[in-house]
């Protein structure tokens, strides 16, 4: 893939490994930092070779939330609205809508938008260096980057808002009791501990998962009954699939099977 300014991407046995990379500034977003991000989701989304995506941060922080000095000299023209709806919202919507499974390897603090990012992935491995704020009430703003969304239903209402309300950090084993992440490993481990799950996931059928993440997705905004006709409905997609036929024929043979992600 092409050189970025603000992230580094590497590419394995069918991982997309994206890198926040200005650790000076503890990975803090910018608009060319999300676009460039939209641009590598893309990019995978077109390529059937690409089939999970891992992001994590250069240096001591995972993501610091928006860089204030890109918009500390703003004028009262300056809207928040719309440098969120041009950067912020569509990098997290071009995740959660990637029908591929995504990883965070979060190495150290991600506040602000930086834990929007994180929430928006798929799956959260943690550094027992790693911190979660939400940041926004700290410099008096609401929040957004889909933290209001995520936040309660992955730990509850009450808890979320505690931790909006109070600016309330939590540590990676604290994060793990609450359900903010799923795995916290030494920091010495973790960043191999998420490759290798990553590595799985790309070896696992990609459209089974994508399928997967879009009943996942559906599901937080409809009724029961409506999920159970959806359901239907995907399952005669993924019953069509050559990841099925060769699902099954390992089954019948006793043996691994391979997926090809179709």
């Amino acid at each position: 893939m092409s050189d970025y300014q603000n992230i580094l991407v590497d590419e394995y046995e069918g991982v997309v490994e994206i890198t926040l990379n200005r650790p000076d500034k503890f990975n803090a977003l910018t608009h060319g930092t999300a676009v460039e991000i939209m641009k590598v989701i893309k990019s995978v989304k077109r390529n059937p070779a690409n089939r999970a995506v891992l992001f994590t941060g250069a240096g001591r922080g995972f993501c610091a939330g928006q860089d204030l000095s890109e918009v500390s000299e703003r004028n009262d023209e300056f809207s928040f609205r719309n440098h969120l709806q041009s950067s912020y919202n569509p990098m997290v919507q071009a995740i959660r809508s990637l029908e591929k499974p995504v990883i965070g390897a979060i190495n150290g603090a991600a506040a602000g938008a930086g834990l929007g990012l994180a929430l928006s992935f798929d799956i959260r491995y943690a550094s027992e260096k790693a911190k979660f704020l939400t940041a926004f009430i700290g410099i008096g703003l609401a929040p957004d980057t889909g933290v209001s969304y995520w936040l309660p239903r992955l730990i509850g209402p009450a808890r979320a808002a505690e931790m909006l309300f109070t600016n309330e950090r939590l540590d990676a084993r604290q994060a793990l009791v609450v359900g903010l992440v799923n795995k916290v490993f030494p920091h010495d481990d973790f960043l191999q501990e998420s490759r290798e799950f990553a590595k799985k996931l790309a070896a696992s059928p990609t459209l089974g998962i994508g399928i997967t993440k879009r009943a996942l997705n559906k599901s937080l905004g409809v009724t029961f009954d409506d999920q159970l006709d959806y359901e239907a409905y995907l399952q005669e997609i993924t019953g069509h699939s050559e990841d099925y036929q060769e699902g099954v024929s390992a089954f019948r043979e006793k043996r691994d099977p391979q997926f090809k992600g179709q």
